[in-house]
């Protein structure tokens, strides 16, 4: 196969932070997706329907000229979050989600949440009006082994969750592990989970084994060998309940690169080109689309994208550049780590 035309795909986790930076990764995502669910974890975190309207427009007014993209925005859960608002603001159609972060697991999540009965009256107003709940699946307790954040969470924090708030919506985002998989596939309706480009591509070993590459480095963190092929079992199978969110989170150069690197991976500009690479060498290029363009849009209620992308194959790898330039410094793309050969054809 030389070409692929989808339906134009949706990112369903995506970071464009704010300000310059903003302005200077957005187009990466505007030039292949027509959607994306923008997190919420800016600082200060975006926790109200306000808040949520005035970074919506900010995006919008960064957009470049023609571009056809739209940001789904989401509320940062807080143990302050007032229910009312939340259903305000999605009554409105600001809002798509709401996110839930446990305080300490990831960037920005200072503001996240302890104790989880104090969110209850959120989530059960949530269930009502069927607002979707975007969950950052870790535990932060320190006696809990980093590569056991993602299972332990399932158990000890989402599982009672589900049970105390029956009907409510779940996506547990940038799923990492066969337990995770597992976990979706037996949990009923309701929940579905989103995977990223690059944990459908690497696994510890590329972040740790022969020297620590910081350009790797994420929160969750990347798991076993045996975790990352349940992941592309799952992206491929065309199974309803899985979908892109690419997870795409731009930081400076200088930032990854110290004494404690941010957690993050921007992928923003090759990920059709790298997802393309692994279906086909699944043999599955026939679901790409699916994972890509039609699963997300069926779980948050939307209706697929009328416009289409073409992928075209070349014999020659396709060559992207190292990274974007921003107003403070340089941002890396992710590395595959394989040559690429498709690349989005410009109409």
């Amino acid at each position: 196969m030389q070409s692929l035309t989808l339906k134009r795909p949706d990112d369903w986790h995506l970071h464009l932070r704010d300000g310059d930076m903003l302005r200077a990764v957005l187009p990466e995502s505007a030039r292949d997706f027509a959607r994306a669910i923008i997190m919420p974890n800016l600082v200060p975190p975006v926790v109200t329907g306000a808040q949520a309207m005035a970074y919506r427009d900010r995006i919008r007014a960064a957009l470049p000229e023609g571009a056809d993209f739209t940001p789904l925005m989401t509320l940062y859960l807080t143990e302050e979050t007032d229910p009312e608002d939340v259903a305000r603001a999605h009554e409105q159609g600001i809002i798509h989600a709401v996110k839930l972060y446990p305080a300490g697991a990831t960037t920005n999540s200072a503001s996240g949440v302890r104790d989880f009965d104090k969110v209850r009256g959120v989530l059960d107003r949530m269930a009502e009006i069927g607002l979707n709940l975007c969950v950052h699946g870790e535990v932060t307790a320190g006696d809990v082994d980093i590569f056991d954040r993602e299972a332990v969470f399932l158990e000890k924090v989402l599982d009672p969750i589900r049970k105390r708030t029956p009907g409510l919506k779940v996506t547990l985002e940038h799923v990492t592990t066969q337990d995770g998989v597992d976990y979706v596939r037996d949990g009923g309706a309701g929940i579905a989970a989103s995977i990223t480009t690059h944990h459908l591509i690497i696994n510890r070993n590329d972040l740790l084994a022969g020297g620590l590459r910081p350009h790797y480095y994420c929160l969750p963190v990347a798991k076993r060998e045996r975790h990352r092929v349940a992941l592309v079992e799952a992206a491929v199978s065309g199974d309803a309940r899985f979908f892109l969110g690419t997870d795409s989170a731009p930081h400076l150069d200088e930032a990854k690169q110290s004494a404690c690197g941010c957690a993050g991976v921007f992928s923003a500009t090759n990920t059709m080109a790298c997802l393309a690479q692994v279906f086909e060498a699944a043999g599955r290029l026939d679901r790409l689309e699916d994972f890509t363009s039609l699963n997300g849009p069926h779980h948050y209620g939307l209706k697929p994208n009328e416009a289409t992308l073409t992928l075209e194959r070349q014999d020659e790898p396709v060559v992207f550049p190292a990274g974007i330039d921003t107003a403070q410094g340089r941002v890396t793309l992710f590395d595959p780590g394989f040559p690429l050969h498709w690349r989005v054809r410009a109409d």
